[in-house]
C-alpha cells in the first residue's frame, strides 16, 4: 500500500514541477471522522482569488492563508522581514485536478496512469547546516518578559515562534523534499504548495478548521511529547502529557478561545467540545489535541468565518488581539506561511490545516528555512519549551538526514 502511495505521490509532484500553481494535501491514512479525502492534488490557474472579501466557495479551489492576513481583520501590522515574501491570500481554481476519497472513490479530470513516473531525484547534495535568527539567550529572555507580562496581567498565553535559516544559499528540490519529509514523517494534514519559484512543504498533525454543510470543527493542539525509540519509555511520555496539568490548561484555554471564536458565527446553543484533550500520537511526537464543532448560522459568508476564526488561537494565544500584537514586537521575523493555512474548498465544504512542522523555500534568492515555537504561559520553564522547539523541529529535520 505505502509503494503505491509512493508511486501517486511521485506523479503528482512532478506533475506539480510543470506549473507555476500547485497545491497536494495528503492525509496519509490517519483515521479523521471529519476528513473526506484520502489526498487531493490541483494544478494550474484557470482563476485566481487574492481578495479575502471575493472568497466564495461557488467553485473548487485550493489556495492558502498567510498568518499575515491578521491584519486585514483587525488594527495590526508585520513590519518584519521575511525570507519568503507571499500575497496575504491566494486561492487557485486548478485547470486540472484529481482526488481520492475516504471510500476509495478516484475522481477528477485527468488520469495519474496517464503521467509519467520519473526520479524526483535527492532533496540537496550538499550538507545543510541552520541556524536561528535569534539567539538562544535572546529566546530565554523573551520568554521571561511574557512570562512578566503574565503575572502583570496583560495576557495568559502567548504562542511564541522563532526562525531558522540554512546558513549558505542552497540548491534545495522541495519536491524530493517534500517527498522525503512525507516518507519520514507523515502527519494528516501534509501539504506542498508551489506558488511560482516559493514553495511550502509541510508536515502538520492540526487542523483549522473544515466544514461540510452547515457542520464545522475545529481541533487545535496544544501539548507536545518526544516519541522515544523503547514502548515502555514511550508509554511514559505518553502517560505524562495525559496528566500534565500545564499541558492541560493550556489546551483548555485555547480550546475556550476557539469555543468564542465559533460562537461568532454558529447557531446559538451548538458549538460543543466533542473531544478534550485527547492524547494523538504520531511518527515523532505525541500531542493533545481538542475537537470543537457547532452548526454555522444561515446566510455566513466563507469571508465572515474566516474573519472571525483567523488565525487560528493555537498560533496566537489569549486573548487574540493582544497578543498578536506583543507576538510582533517579541519575533524577529515576518511569520508568513508559518502560522497560516493551506487548504481546498469545494461547494457545501472546506477543509483548512495549520501551517507547521514545515520547510519554506525561495528558488529565486536560494534560502531555505523553519519555524518552531509554542505555548508559553506564567507555569512555563524557558528551558523546557527551547527544547520543545527542537524536539518538534527533529521530525523536520530528521526526515531529510539535515
Amino acid at each position: 500500500m505505502k509503494d503505491n502511495f509512493e508511486k501517486i505521490l511521485n506523479k503528482l509532484l512532478l506533475k506539480a514541477a510543470t506549473v507555476d500553481h500547485a497545491c497536494i494535501l495528503l492525509s496519509n491514512d490517519f483515521p479523521d471522522a471529519e476528513g473526506r479525502y484520502d489526498w487531493i492534488a490541483g494544478f494550474g490557474a484557470k482563476s485566481i482569488v487574492n481578495d479575502i472579501n471575493q472568497l466564495d466557495d461557488a467553485t473548487f479551489k485550493f489556495g492558502f492563508l498567510s498568518y499575515d492576513l491578521k491584519n486585514r481583520f483587525e488594527n495590526l501590522h508585520s513590519n518584519n522581514e521575511s525570507i519568503n515574501e507571499i500575497p496575504d491570500i491566494f486561492f487557485f481554481e486548478p485547470i486540472e485536478y484529481i482526488y481520492k476519497e475516504r471510500n476509495g472513490n478516484i475522481g477528477g479530470n485527468f488520469e495519474l496512469e496517464n503521467e509519467q513516473e520519473g526520479n524526483l531525484g535527492v532533496a540537496a547534495t550538499e550538507t545543510i547546516l541552520f541556524e536561528p535568527t535569534i539567539t538562544r539567550n535572546a529566546y530565554l529572555e523573551n520568554i521571561s518578559k511574557i512570562k512578566n507580562a503574565i503575572r502583570e496581567g496583560d495576557y495568559y498565553e502567548l504562542n511564541y515562534c522563532t526562525e531558522w535559516v540554512a546558513k549558505n544559499n542552497i540548491d534545495f528540490n522541495p519536491f524530493a523534499g517534500f517527498f522525503a519529509l512525507n516518507s519520514k514523517s507523515p502527519a494528516p494534514f501534509s501539504a506542498f504548495f508551489k506558488f511560482k519559484n516559493k514553495f511550502l512543504m509541510c508536515s502538520s498533525p492540526e487542523r483549522f478548521i473544515s466544514a461540510k454543510g452547515s457542520r464545522i470543527v475545529s481541533q487545535p493542539i496544544k501539548g507536545t511529547r518526544k516519541r522515544q525509540a523503547n514502548a515502555h519509555e514511550d508509554s511514559v511520555v505518553k502517560t505524562e502529557l495525559m496528566t500534565s496539568e500545564k499541558d492541560h490548561a493550556e489546551n483548555v484555554m485555547i480550546t475556550d478561545l476557539v469555543r468564542n471564536d465559533l460562537s461568532r458565527f454558529c447557531k446559538p446553543g451548538t458549538v460543543e467540545v466533542d473531544e478534550l484533550c485527547g492524547i494523538h500520537s504520531f511518527s515523532h511526537v505525541h500531542q493533545m489535541i481538542s475537537t470543537i464543532s457547532g452548526e454555522i448560522s444561515d446566510g455566513v459568508t466563507l469571508t465572515e468565518i474566516i474573519a472571525a476564526s483567523f488565525p487560528m488561537g493555537s498560533m496566537t494565544g489569549a486573548p487574540k488581539i493582544k497578543v498578536m500584537e506583543e507576538i510582533e514586537n517579541l519575533e524577529n521575523f515576518k511569520r508568513g506561511w508559518y502560522s497560516g493555512s493551506v487548504g481546498y474548498i469545494q461547494p457545501g465544504c472546506f477543509d483548512f490545516n495549520v501551517v507547521i512542522r514545515s520547510l519554506q523555500y525561495d528558488l529565486d534568492n536560494k534560502k531555505l528555512a523553519y519555524h518552531v515555537g509554542g505555548a508559553i504561559t506564567y507555569d512555563s520553564n524557558a528551558e523546557a519549551e527551547y527544547e520543545e522547539c527542537l524536539t518538534k523541529a527533529a521530525g523536520i529535520l530528521g526526515a531529510l538526514g539535515l
